[in-house]
């Protein structure tokens, strides 16, 4: 059977299925074709469970540091299955209300596993999806355009393949049914310190171990010192600029043992889990590429600005084109992808201007270049910091660790960057998003009034500090 539409999405996670509602609000015919759940990896196996997770685990924080608000608690107990079940009926919500907006937006969606196939008597170019619905009954869907949206998985190294028992990837550490008293995290980047702030709070001992020189690679330099510092004041082991010997990796009944080593030096670590977060692999296998013009030699969908494979009617997005693996990122990219085949308005898009988010306690979050990007392309810099230790409601919180930086241009005064550490900064890192889409100047988001008391001040405040007029501090 031939199933024919204006817009085919090849994947029903975070981009694919907000390009699927954008593509419906122009009045296209759109299907979806996912072969798992509606809402992907973001959904189900990454960004929502995990968030809800580290909810959980804050809440148990306060409750331990109560008595520092002047609030005495006893028998308190950490039931973690109960944790798990909160997780599911979060995900569960979430996951109707995405299923509620295909039938809202009358997008018709097949559940199944699609691949490209090449000219044929269904289309005379590239870009038709023989789709093997779960049934075992097969759909063929010829469109006008259609949009790769496969996502991600996590990557895998060798010698320490996931089991699902000790050795765990973040999917797998997100259906634990009881804690571990220990575990080795291998990777510092954000999923890793993610799981280690989470675990510390829940009580777990842990261990992480990064490869370069600092946690969070990516990230300010500033920042990712803070982060560490505060880290190992809550007890969380960190060993930077080291690797693990996969072929020394020993597994028993009573857990894992690995060495880890620093340039000559060695050291053997021992875990009842090992956790393993280096990084993710974009899912472009089995997909039939190889019967189009669409270049993946690098291992992920190359595109162009418009989100255009090598087919100009066959765009790719999100994890799939490697880039920001944002879910945030995927469905802007959606978007953008969308109204150009619309040929709309095209939706503002620069990697650089995603936000970067973290959610340890505390929070990490940026937006453009960092200090050292800024210099590395040739721009002469100013910055300006400011601490949360002098915003008043930051100390009423009891959360007046870490601080905002911005970097801006020394010439013309435009905000190149703004990194930030410290509490509910994820929510704060919108204001410096939008600062940057609007090419503002930190004189100009100093001046806007900021109420009081609100975290918000810390920005407002920071801005000033590039010229040197903060007033708090």
């Amino acid at each position: 059977m031939t199933m024919t539409c204006d817009v085919a999405i090849l994947g029903g996670g975070t981009g694919g299925y907000v390009a699927a509602i954008r593509a419906a609000q122009l009045g296209k015919s759109v299907i979806v074709i996912e072969m798992d759940k509606l809402g992907g990896t973001c959904l189900h196996r990454g960004c929502i469970p995990s968030k809800s997770l580290l909810r959980s685990a804050e809440v148990l924080a306060e409750i331990n540091e109560s008595e520092s608000y002047g609030i005495e608690t006893t028998g308190t107990k950490l039931v973690f299955p109960k944790v798990q079940q909160r997780k599911e009926a979060v995900v569960e919500q979430l996951h109707q209300g995405v299923q509620y907006l295909m039938r809202k937006h009358k997008i018709q969606v097949l559940k199944g596993k699609g691949r490209i196939i090449g000219p044929s008597i269904f289309s005379p170019r590239s870009g038709a999806v023989a789709v093997e619905l779960e049934n075992g009954e097969m759909e063929t869907v010829v469109s006008t355009n259609l949009i790769i949206a496969t996502g991600s998985r996590p990557r895998v190294l060798p010698g320490l393949t996931p089991d699902g028992k000790v050795i765990l990837s973040s999917e797998e550490a997100l259906t634990l049914e009881e804690l571990p008293a220990s575990i080795i995290i291998v990777g510092g980047g954000v999923i890793g310190v993610e799981w280690a702030s989470m675990l510390a709070d829940f009580g777990v001992q842990v261990t992480v171990v990064e490869a370069a020189g600092q946690l969070l690679p990516q990230e300010d330099e500033e920042v990712a010192r803070e982060l560490l510092r505060l880290l190992k004041k809550r007890g969380v082991r960190v060993l930077t600029g080291t690797t693990v010997d996969a072929e020394t990796c020993t597994v028993s009944e009573t857990g894992i043992t690995i060495e880890a080593r620093k340039g000559e030096q060695s050291q053997s670590l021992s875990a009842d889990k090992l956790l393993v977060s280096v990084g993710r692999v974009a899912n472009i296998e089995n997909l039939g590429l190889e019967n189009t013009d669409i270049r993946f030699d690098t291992g992920v969908i190359a595109v162009n600005a418009n989100m255009q494979t090598g087919e100009p009617h066959i765009y790719a997005i999100g994890d799939c084109i490697g880039g920001l693996q944002l879910a945030h990122a995927a469905s802007h990219e959606g978007i953008r992808a969308v109204n150009h085949l619309a040929g709309e308005a095209l939706h503002p898009y620069e990697a650089h201007l995603i936000p970067r988010c973290v959610y340890t306690r505390p929070e990490v979050a940026s937006v453009g270049y960092t200090e050292k990007e800024a210099r590395e392309l040739g721009r002469e810099t100013v910055t300006g910091k400011f601490p949360f230790s002098a915003i008043g409601k930051a100390i009423v919180y009891g959360m007046k660790d870490g601080f905002v930086k911005v970097v801006a241009d020394a010439k013309n005064g435009d905000i190149l960057g703004v990194q930030m550490i410290g509490p509910h900064v994820t929510d704060l890192i919108g204001e410096a998003a939008l600062a940057q889409i609007l090419d503002a100047t930190p004189w100009e988001v100093g001046e806007a009034v900021h109420a009081h008391p609100t975290l918000s001040e810390i920005i407002g405040e920071a801005m000033l500090a590039v010229d040197g007029r903060a007033i708090g501090y």
